[in-house]
Formats: structure tokens, C-alpha cells, sequence
């Protein structure tokens, strides 16, 4: 989703030819294997580095405490290096050659999809920590970021909303590939039910890793220029929200004119760009850096620690937390509370002891498992850009939104429900 939301060293060769990229301690022969499926390589590398790191952070943390039913987890770190068919490749090595009892990993819907056959075939399971388009549920998959009803849904309504600006049109501005489009059909027929006409909705696409914003930036302005309050709801994945924001600041689009709300751009992806000129842009999540609450305060410090110790480039000098990051956490820690319910890493146990699964989220609220659809209750929060690029909370649901995969906007799911069919 997001997104793809989204010369290489010995070591990364080693991967190629279907070894183990991380370097690991010796571990005994009776380990519980855990796959790390995240692109560390390509265009996607921005986003997705930083989540095996926390998988690694969440194993040592687990291991630390006596691991899990008396054994220590052993993470095999594979990089799929942002090319979807490689994510099958490295999927089908992780559960039928590694023999791994979970995978955590994907970020943009064309590798979960890629890898979805996969884990379906040989019955093993993936926990998928991204926001997505939905239009999925899959017994051998659970999603613990947001449905377009925890995210993008919310995040347009706020955009219409006297609070957020009263928008009556809109720029679909996002990546070539199944994400952007899906959640942007959704949007369209929401935007069409709330007396949107086509004429007010402008819609654009770019490749994975397109680094020239200067026309379409250009267009966005020029559509903006014709009478009605505009906003862009931007679906731009991995890498190219370096230059989209540099090049929004480069033309003085600012927050004040035409406000931008962004469903895969967080603190991380902001890292590389001079923040002040987007200062008011938005960004539409279910977790923040910035919220205030006693498990975001432990789990800020706990990956502060971690990245510290472990000199972890762009975070031992200033640790970074954001939305995927979380979700990660937390679908670890359930897995574990899972397997330990289930006392086994059996699959279809596993899956059984996961429904209402529940975890207190740094996001402050108590995060849980639904029982049938295999995705996580998740409040949603509207951030605005800070100048040091961090967000500021403008908007929030009073509590957790229960998941909707099948979007209710797109005709041909009536009747479908939103319920995962064990096989």
C-alpha cells in the first residue's frame, strides 16, 4: 500500500544467494526462527529499514525476559531489496528453508500480495504492520496498521471540516501501484456521496522512486488557482517524498494555501527534508512521536536505548519513532502473548489464541485483536508538520476505530463481510 506506502557489501551478496543477511550471535539449536522480510535496499529502504530494527529491538526485549514457551527467538533477516517478485522469492526461503514461525515484514501492498501465495500455500504466518487499501483478508495475515477507515476516510473528513479548512477540492496525488489507486477509488466515491464533483478532483500518479516534482507541483498550484479551497491527499510512497517536500517548499506551497495530508509520510521519511518551509502540512496516522502517554514514554526510551547501543545509522544521535514502527511492536508482543496462550507456534493455533489479543499501545490506548477479521481496533490521529519535524495533534478519535477491509465506497463489496474464512 502505503504503500511500494512505499553496491551492496559482502554480506548483502551473502543474501542473494539465499543466506541470512543479519550477522547473529550463536544461537542453541532448540531456537523458535522469526523472519525479517523488510526492504534494506531500493527505493523503499527509506521507510522500511528501520522496522527490521525493530523486530531486532522486540526479539532482544523478548529474549532478555527468557524469550518465549522457554526459547529464545532467533531472528533470519532476509532484503527482498524493493523488488516484489524477490519478496516471494525470499518469502518461500524464510518458511520452507529457514523454518521460520512467523514473518514480520512488507510494507507496500504490491510485496504483501507478492507474498501472499506464499504464506496461503504453506499455511504460515505474516503480520503486515503498514497502513493499506483494505479490499484483503487473509487467514494467514494480520494487519496491525489501518484500514482506509482508520486512516484515509477520517483524514479527508477532517480535510472538509471547518477545523480543517472546509476543502471542496481535491489533488490524488500518489505512487503508480495498488495502493494509491484502491484507497483513491474509495476516496472518489466518498468525495462523490459528499456532493464532490468530478470536475473538483484532480488525480495523479508517479513511479516508484520519481524524483522530479517541479510540473506537478506546478499543476497542483494551477488547480488550486480556480476558486475553491483545495487540498492534496498525497499517497506517495518510499524515497520520492524526499523531493515531493523539497519541492514543495521550493514553490512555497504552503500549509496556509493548500494544506497536504499525507497517509505514508511520518517522522521517519521527514528526516531528509528541511522541515520549516512545511510547516501546517499534515499527516494522518494512528500513532505519533509526539503523544503524550506512559507506554509511549516507555517505548520512546526503550528504542532510544536500543538504537543507541546498537549505533543504528540516522537514530544513535536522534531516535526516531513513528506509526509502522508501532504496529510492528505491538504485533510482536501479540504473537508472543499468542503462542504463549496457544503453548505452541503451531499456525493454526497461533491464529486461534490471536483473536481479541490485546497489547497497551504507545499510541495510549489499549490496542486490540479483532476476533474475525484479523485486523487491530486503532485510534486515528491528524498530525501537523513541526518545524523540528515532529507532529503536532490537531485531531483524534475519542477511542479505537474497528477496522472496515471491506470498504462500504466500493459498490461490489455489498454483502461481503468483514469476517476472515479459515480454510
Amino acid at each position: 500500500m502505503t504503500s511500494t506506502r512505499r553496491s551492496f557489501t559482502t554480506s548483502l551478496t551473502a543474501v542473494a544467494l539465499g543466506m541470512s543477511l543479519y550477522a547473529l550471535p550463536a544461537f542453541a539449536a532448540d531456537t523458535i526462527k522469526v523472519g525479517v522480510l523488510h526492504s534494506l535496499s531500493g527505493t523503499m529502504a527509506i521507510s522500511e529499514t528501520v522496522l527490521k530494527d525493530t523486530v531486532l529491538m522486540a526479539i532482544a526485549e523478548i529474549n532478555a525476559k527468557g524469550g518465549v514457551l522457554g526459547k529464545k527467538l532467533e531472528p533470519v533477516v532476509v532484503d527482498p531489496a524493493s523488488n516484489w517478485p524477490l519478496f516471494a522469492e525470499k518469502a518461500r526461503q524464510l518458511i520452507s528453508q529457514d523454518k521460520v514461525a512467523v514473518t514480520f515484514g512488507c510494507w507496500t501492498s504490491v510485496s504483501r500480495k507478492s507474498v501472499l501465495p506464499v504464506y496461503e500455500e504453506l499455511n504460515s504466518l505474516l503480520f503486515y504492520p503498514v497502513q493499506y487499501e483494505g479490499e484483503e483478508l487473509s487467514k494467514n495475515v494480520f494487519y496491525t496498521g489501518a484500514a482506509p477507515n482508520q486512516q484515509a476516510i477520517p483524514a479527508v473528513e477532517y480535510l472538509m471540516s471547518k477545523d480543517g479548512g472546509g476543502a471542496k477540492r481535491f489533488v490524488l496525488l500518489g505512487t503508480d501501484y495498488v495502493y494509491p489507486r484502491t484507497t483513491n477509488k474509495i476516496l472518489r466515491a466518498f468525495l462523490k456521496a459528499k456532493g464532490v464533483a468530478d470536475a473538483d478532483i484532480m488525480e495523479d500518479y508517479t513511479p516508484f522512486g520519481h524524483a522530479d516534482y517541479q510540473s506537478i507541483i506546478a499543476k497542483i498550484k494551477k488547480f488550486a488557482s480556480e476558486g475553491k479551497k483545495t487540498a492534496v491527499v498525497s499517497t506517495i510512497n518510499g524515497d520520492s517524498n524526499v523531493p515531493f517536500y523539497k519541492e514543495l517548499g521550493n514553490q512555497g506551497l504552503k500549509a496556509t494555501d493548500v494544506p497536504v495530508v499525507a497517509f505514508s509520510v511520518g517522522e521517519e521519511e521527514l528526516r531528509g527534508v528541511d522541515t520549516k518551509p512545511l510547516v501546517g502540512h499534515l499527516a494522518a496516522w494512528n500513532y505519533f512521536m509526539s503523544i503524550k502517554s506512559p507506554a509511549n514514554t516507555e517505548f520512546v526510551k526503550k528504542w532510544s536505548d536500543y538504537a543507541r547501543a546498537k549505533g543504528i545509522a540516522g537514530h544513535k544521535d536522534k531516535p526516531i519513532t513513528n506509526d509502522p514502527m508501532e504496529a510492528t511492536y505491538i504485533g510482536i508482543m501479540m504473537w508472543k502473548q499468542a503462542v504463549e496462550k496457544a503453548k505452541s507456534t503451531d499456525t493454526d493455533k497461533v491464529i486461534a489464541a490471536m483473536a481479541g489479543q490485546t497489547y497497551p499501545a504507545p499510541g495510549g490506548f489499549m490496542s486490540t485483536m479483532d476476533k474475525e477479521n484479523h485486523h487491530l481496533h486503532k485510534p486515528v490521529f491528524i498530525g501537523e508538520i513541526k518545524a523540528d519535524g515532529q507532529f503536532n495533534v490537531v485531531w483524534k478519535t475519542k477511542g479505537p476505530v474497528v477496522a472496515d477491509p471491506w470498504s462500504d465506497y466500493i459498490a461490489e463489496n455489498k454483502g461481503k463481510k468483514n469476517v476472515v474464512q479459515k480454510k
